[in-house]
Formats: structure tokens, sequence, C-alpha cells
């Protein structure tokens, strides 16, 4: 029998190539969107429509699930997640970090893989990652509270922990990803990256590391 996975599921990159792996593993794919209330969610959304739309989604995927789970009376709205004012080009990672981000978008999406019984999330943080919210520990710790809180076993993977972006790229050409159809940045422009903003600029980096072109339109 053939094994469900739900893919958290951002437009991006890291978890772009993680469906296809998913998808290129045999599994099932069940792509989750979670919407926080963030300012670059539109922009997401419409990206995740572009990739399951072609190869190696096409078919290969199911429908998306959109899922909500506001935090905007968490974050205030002068935030710079709500406020669509990302961290600049040459930031640090530790200036992106989301209070509370993987404990939301698990939570949320557990309860929809008890009621659908699929056993098993995956999540694609990197190796390097330096948040509180992205360590195995963590991870194990949130499958056994679901597990348990829910009456349903649930196994939380990530994949690609060891792997850099670069690495992620590599994979992704691979595997046929549409990599121009992905988005990394957080204050898109008319659905297009800013290139001002740090992520744009790992997401630069990265291309140039991998040695794959870049085939990105970047506003600036």
């Amino acid at each position: 029998m053939t094994q469900a996975s739900a893919v958290l599921l951002s437009g991006g990159l890291d978890s772009a190539v993680l469906a296809a792996a998913e998808i290129d593993a045999g599994r099932d794919v069940l792509p989750i969107h979670v919407r926080a209330g963030l300012a670059w969610e539109a922009a997401e959304a419409a990206a995740i429509a572009a990739l399951l739309a072609v190869p190696p989604f096409a078919g290969c995927a199911r429908e998306v699930v959109s899922l909500s789970i506001d935090m905007r009376d968490v974050y205030p709205s002068s935030h710079w997640a709500v406020a669509g004012r990302a961290p600049e080009y040459d930031e640090p990672d530790e200036t992106v970090y989301l209070e509370g981000r993987n404990i939301t978008l698990i939570a949320k999406a557990a309860v929809l893989c008890a009621r659908l019984h699929v056993p098993r999330l995956v999540l694609g943080p990197l190796a390097g990652n330096p948040f509180p919210d992205a360590t195995p520990e963590f991870f194990g710790t949130m499958a056994r509270a679901m597990s348990l809180g829910l009456d349903h076993a649930l196994t939380i993977d990530t994949p690609f922990r060891t792997l850099h972006k670069a690495d992620v790229i590599r994979l992704g050409a691979r595997l046929g990803v549409p990599l121009e159809l992905t988005l990394s940045c957080m204050q898109p422009i008319d659905g297009q990256h800013c290139g001002a903003c740090n992520k744009c600029r790992e997401r630069q980096e990265a291309f140039v590391e991998a040695g794959v072109r870049d085939p990105t339109i970047y506003r600036q």
C-alpha cells in the first residue's frame, strides 16, 4: 500500500523540492498550505497553484489543502512579517525568526492528518537552521504530543535536515522541479522576487553555489 505523506508546502524552493522527492519516493502526497496572516501568503498560494499544475506534481499529488491559523493577534501590526517589511539583503538569517512558526504549522496540520488518517507529516528545514523549533528534539517531541493528543500515530519527518540550500537546488534540478516557479521572497512584488530581502540573497547565493543557472526574475 502506498504510504501517504502530508507535506507543508509554502511554494518555496525547499518545500517544493521536498514534495517532489516524496512523489519520487512513491508516496501519496497531500500538500498543505497554512496561512497565518503574513504579508507574502497570497503570493505563496499563487506559486503553489502554478507548481501543482505542472510536472512533476500534476497528476501525482493531491489537491492542496489551505488551512488558516491567524497569528495577527500575537504578532502586532508593526511586525515585519505582517507589515511586509522584510529584513534587508545583508541582514543575518536570525532576523527572519518567527516565534512559534513550526509549532503553529505542525499543530494545525496534525489535526488534519488525524482526520484524514495520514500517518506522516513532512517539513523542509535545512542543515544549519538556528531556530529552537527546528531541532530533532523539537520535532520528536511534537510528534509524540500530537500522536498522544489526537490519538493518531503521527510521524514528523525532516528529510532535508542534513542538506544545504545548494544541495536542494541540485536535487530539484534532478527531479525536474520548475525552480523558476518557486517563491522564496518575503516581500514579493506582483508575484516576483524583490531581490532586496534576506531570502532573495540566500536564494541567489545558493544557485551560485549549486552551479545551477538561476531562472528567477528579481525586481532589483
